[in-house]
């Protein structure tokens, strides 16, 4: 078998910003071989590269041979395409953050996915777990670098566009919500990556500028017995910023930045040494911003080829996820 044989074919639903950054990340193990996307112009993009199009994207479905399915569209359309895959049990799917629109949604999807006899594989594209010094800080905490965890501190914003009311995030009925679910589900979601599950959850959740019926800024406490993560993810940062600070009784590990506006992307260890006043400091950069977008693809690939199915984790991780921003909507009116 030759190795273009070999290749993974890739459909993509939603050619938009995050969806032609996919088909940039592929790498040598896939290609793509059509494209689902209601606006003419992307289409138009991919013609020139005869790749099949399509706009309807219940369509996409009967192209031959597919192997994944990248689907990103806004929040509103994820559950309904998910549902509609699994009932095909046809192509494997990969799913873009936040995976649904809210927490009754991934609980449908989790019991229809439990109760069918399908083969296919879901996996949800939470990128910044795949981040170099996301996964090093997780290796560096393995090897005891900074002692038993304590708690963690998130920071993550941007400015966003002057109107977002005329945006999809922006517009609840598309959306779901606003900047908790734009960037403060990537806080949550590492801080139980890093900390574990959450039993107590406070919030507070404001629309100080944003001519919007969704929040703009997000205030979480999230606490289990022994640690605690607080974060603030916020449309009001005007200068885009990615912080996370993890705190352990023997030093502290500092990731900051993830390429591009948000700056280089670094981890510096502060470790404590004994009898010394100041702490150890090492510093690691990488500058590969698409490397992460890669390594989550890499391991969907690697899976679909082997026999291991990971779908009902994936499913119970988004879940999880939901179930906390589930109870902060609650808590400050938001459904």
């Amino acid at each position: 078998m030759s190795e273009k044989k070999k290749l993974l074919n890739i459909g993509i639903i939603g050619y938009g910003l995050i969806g032609k950054k996919r088909s940039l990340c592929l790498g040598k193990k896939a290609k793509l071989v059509a494209v689902c996307d209601v606006n003419q112009k992307r289409i138009n993009e991919v013609k020139k590269k005869k790749i099949k199009e399509f706009k309807n994207w219940k369509n996409i479905f009967s192209v031959n041979n597919l192997d994944i399915l990248i689907i990103s569209t806004p929040h509103n359309m994820l559950a309904k395409i998910i549902e509609f895959g699994i009932k095909k049990n046809k192509i494997n799917l990969f799913v873009e953050k936040p995976g649904v629109k809210n927490f009754s949604e991934i609980k449908r999807i989790l019991k229809i996915y439990n109760h069918a006899k399908t083969k296919i594989k879901i996996k949800f594209g939470f990128n910044h777990r795949y981040h170099e010094s996301v996964v090093l800080a997780k290796q560096l905490i393995k090897n005891n670098q900074v002692g038993k965890l304590m708690y963690l501190r998130g920071v993550y914003g941007h400015g966003g566009n002057k109107d977002y009311k005329k945006e999809w995030r922006g517009r609840k009925e598309y959306s779901g919500g606003g900047e908790l679910l734009d960037q403060g589900i990537h806080l949550i979601d590492l801080s139980r990556f890093f900390l574990g599950e959450f039993s107590s959850i406070k919030s507070d959740l404001n629309t100080f500028f944003r001519n919007t019926k969704v929040e703009d800024n997000a205030f979480l406490i999230l606490k289990s017995k022994k640690k605690l993560a607080f974060l603030h993810a916020s449309w009001t940062e005007w200068k885009n910023r990615l912080l996370i600070e993890i705190f352990g009784k023997k030093g502290k590990i500092e990731i900051y930045g993830k390429g591009g506006s948000y700056g280089i992307e670094t981890l510096t260890l502060y470790k404590m040494i004994k009898n010394k006043e100041k702490p150890l400091k090492k510093i690691w950069v990488f500058k590969d911003n698409l490397k992460s977008w890669k390594s989550e693809l890499e391991e969907f690939y690697k899976e679909i080829k082997g026999k291991k199915n990971s779908s009902k984790k994936n499913l119970k991780n988004v879940y999880e996820n939901f179930k906390i921003i589930n109870q902060i909507y609650q808590k400050n009116d938001h459904s």
